[in-house]
């Protein structure tokens, strides 16, 4: 609209204007007359003094402007301003034309059609308007591109199946290829969509660089007006098999406010969990917690989907993806217990039935003499609690009880912060006597690494006063997949104001700032304290929980004798200690899934028994492809980290494919892990699918081109053609006659005859 009313007024287009340079053309009788029209002015001035005993002096001075004013515009004209700019000699200039091809110019949201209509209306026959008129001023290039701009014949060809959109690639291939030809400019049509992880910067800044112009198009609606979207899923790579996840999502939507839907979430077709969802108002995103249990062992894709919604324009983008490992392996736990309590028994008996946990038992019976229970073989920790780190981290996760300070040497309680902090496993100290601050651990490397400040103890932990609490989870515990101990998240909420008290001896008041507090205790005279706190450390994590009888949970006369709360909270605590905790050989992929024919990049972090890192190593991928066949890929050091090293092979065709990772140093093994990545076509197109102008507009402004619509497009050839560039001549555009100098004229004179009659000087 203000480019229409633009020309209207001044004849030509913004673009000449921009492009322009303003000189006059002055011919010789220009200053004759330049003369005449001082006389003009001099009479002018005179005669409005002469008026001065007949209107005032603000009156005079109004008329004489406006008079002056139209002189002067007569002037201008007479002088003959004009506009010199480089227009574009016709067929002399190549213009390349970038066409997007992915799926999501199939949505149909531009009057009930799909954006892809547009493109093969205006561009798929020479005898349209627009493409005509750009063929009679350039040589046209035309190219498809979705994840690669390739060269296009006609765009009848265009299939719009393209799974990826990477502008800045488009944009660089184009320009490569007309590199060194006499370029006009690029034109860009597209929804403005990059599903690309890459800068746009590079890219423009090249373009810049040659002084190469873009004019985008935008197709399609900056807003869906019925639109539900999984925007984000949160999942764990690995998870022991049997594990209840929590996953966290983010669900977007327009046009919904106020209404429930269901989230299921899937397993090979079979549904593992489902919540109801009750979305916020348009605009504002819902974090949503959904539980699913990872049940079978392997690399498994769980798919969470909201069903599809009245009037829903997009429901591909209703659905997410997540490739899970699901390890069937026994995690090694040790446990060191300082004296026989009920509290070592009951959780032995919780965890009892866990095929993937194994606690194996130091319990110390006497000076220097301990009890042993579920070890591998009759040599491990025969002489008490590990002395050296290779021996420690061979566990993955560390359970201290009521075992004091004093019963370790020095090196050993060093050993026991490294194992979080330099391996990487999880550190959980128990509540009782003899531990915490009440243990003597103030002021040690363990009360470093502790998620609660300790306090020194004045006295025995029996002399303390014992405090009775009532548990319950805060706010950030609610959320979190320790203290689901029922069915949904209210269930377990409600089942924890219906356990039992329990107790505790140890003063833990404050929590560090980096500490997270899950279960608070309330005491008889409401004084709450942290009874379950955790943080991160180093690699790894360390846990703070303050009961001494949690077995209570179990074993109170208010608890049914079947009542399985104490079970589910052991196994869940004992599953959350050892997740994600690393081995000697640790491997991942870079994203989960790749586009089929793409590269797969492979990162692998080695370390050796005591977890320092290795440069030396040697390293090999074992690829297993979907259709049985196999493939090694050796991997290198990468110079830039200490332990890192990375590889490449190639996803040919579709399906899952397992990558064995094998590390050895000096013909010895090392360890060996095992990743999983999958090749689909992807669905990331239909994910904020509305068409993204704001991007469009940065690419053609950062470039010195235009933006337009399919309703401003028309004006597209002609700023081509004064865009400056190529093969050029110079032209002169007259602005004398422009329809606003005839209406300036006429508006001032209107302006002092009108004034006159106001004032009666007419």
């Amino acid at each position: 609209m203000f480019e229409s009313i633009f020309q209207l007024l001044f004849e030509y287009r913004p673009v000449v204007f921009e492009q322009g340079e303003f000189r006059f053309d002055t011919l010789p009788e220009s200053y004759a007359t330049a003369a005449l029209g001082a006389v003009v002015v001099a009479v002018t001035v005179a005669t409005y003094r002469r008026a001065g005993t007949r209107a005032r002096r603000r009156d005079r001075l109004i008329l004489a402007t406006l008079r002056l004013a139209v002189l002067a515009i007569v002037l201008l004209c007479l002088f003959r301003p004009v506009l010199v700019v480089k227009a574009a000699v016709p067929q002399q200039n190549f213009l390349g034309v970038l066409l997007d091809d992915s799926r999501s110019m199939q949505i149909a949201d531009v009057r009930g059609e799909p954006r892809a209509a547009f493109v093969q209306r205006e561009f798929g026959s020479a005898e349209r308007a627009l493409m005509k008129a750009l063929s009679d001023r350039f040589v046209v290039r035309a190219f498809r591109f979705s994840s690669t701009a390739t060269r296009l014949g006609s765009a009848k060809e265009l299939t719009f199946e393209g799974s990826q959109t990477r502008l800045g690639a488009a944009l660089e291939s184009a320009r490569q290829e007309l590199a060194g030809l006499p370029v006009a400019g690029l034109v860009l049509v597209s929804d403005g969509a990059d599903t690309s992880e890459a800068s746009l910067t590079s890219s423009l800044l090249a373009l810049k660089a040659d002084g190469l112009p873009v004019f985008t198009i935008g197709i399609g609606r900056e807003t869906l007006p019925r639109d539900i979207q999984i925007d984000r899923v949160t999942t764990p790579r690995k998870v022991l098999k049997a594990t209840s996840l929590l996953v966290d999502l983010v669900i977007t939507h327009t046009g919904y406010a106020g209404e429930t839907i269901t989230l299921d979430v899937e397993d090979g077709g079979r549904i593992v969990g489902s919540r109801e969802v009750k979305l916020p108002a348009d605009g504002s995103p819902a974090a949503v917690q959904v539980r699913a249990m990872a049940g079978e062992a392997g690399p498994r894709v769980f798919r969470f989907r909201v069903s599809r919604q009245p009037g829903e324009l997009v429901t591909e983008n209703n659905v997410r993806e997540a490739l899970i490992g699901v390890d069937d392996r026994r995690e090694k736990i040790l446990y060191f217990e300082g004296e026989p309590r009920f509290e070592l028994k009951f959780i032995r008996r919780a965890v009892a039935d866990d095929r993937n946990l194994q606690l194996v038992t130091l319990q110390r019976t006497a000076d220097n003499k301990y009890l042993r229970l579920d070890v591998d073989n009759p040599d491990e920790l025969v002489g008490g609690f590990p002395k050296t780190r290779e021996e420690l981290f061979a566990y993955r996760g560390l359970i201290l009880g009521s075992i004091e300070a004093g019963a370790f040497t020095g090196d050993q309680l060093r050993m026991i912060t490294e194992f979080a902090d330099r391996r990487g496993g999880g550190l959980l100290m128990l509540g009782g006597p003899r531990t915490f601050g009440e243990g003597g651990y103030t002021g040690t490397p363990v009360a470093d690494a502790l998620p609660v400040v300790l306090e020194r103890s004045t006295g025995s932990g029996q002399a303390r006063a014992l405090a009775r609490l009532r548990v319950m989870p805060t706010r950030a515990g609610q959320a979190h997949a320790v203290t689901q101990i029922a069915g949904s998240e209210s269930a377990s909420l409600e089942r924890w104001t219906e356990l039992p008290q329990v107790t505790s001896v140890n003063a833990v008041a404050a929590v560090k700032p980096g500490g997270v507090v899950l279960l608070n205790g309330l005491d008889e005279r409401k004084r709450s304290r942290p009874v379950l706190a955790f943080q991160r450390y180093g690699r790894g994590k360390t846990i703070a929980f303050s009961i001494q009888d949690s077995w209570l949970w179990q074993m109170h006369a208010s608890m049914p004798v079947d009542d399985p709360t104490h079970e589910n909270f052991w196994r869940q605590l004992l599953r959350w200690l050892v997740d994600a905790v690393p081995g000697t050989v640790e491997a991942h992929t870079t994203v989960d899934r790749v586009e089929p024919g793409e590269p797969v990049a492979i990162t692998a972090e080695i370390v050796d028994p005591t977890f320092v890192e290795l440069n030396d190593a040697q390293a090999v991928a074992h690829v297993t492809h979907p259709d049985g066949g196999s493939s090694d890929v050796p991997l290198e050091w990468t110079g830039a980290r200490n332990g890192e090293y990375r590889g490449t092979f190639v996803a040919t065709g579709q399906g899952s494919y397992e990558v064995q990772v094998e590390a050895s140093r000096a013909g010895k093994p090392v360890g060996a892990t095992v990743a999983h990545v999958r090749a689909a076509p992807g669905d990331a197109e239909y994910f904020d699918a509305r068409l993204d102008a704001a991007r469009l507009r940065r690419i053609a402004d950062e470039t010195g081109g235009r933006f337009y619509t399919p309703e401003t497009v028309g004006g597209l050839p002609e700023d081509l053609k004064y865009a400056g560039r190529g093969v050029t001549t110079t032209e002169q555009r007259d602005l004398w006659h422009m329809p606003i100098v005839l209406a300036l004229l006429l508006a001032l004179t209107c302006a002092e005859w009108g004034y006159r009659r106001a004032t009666g000087m007419a």
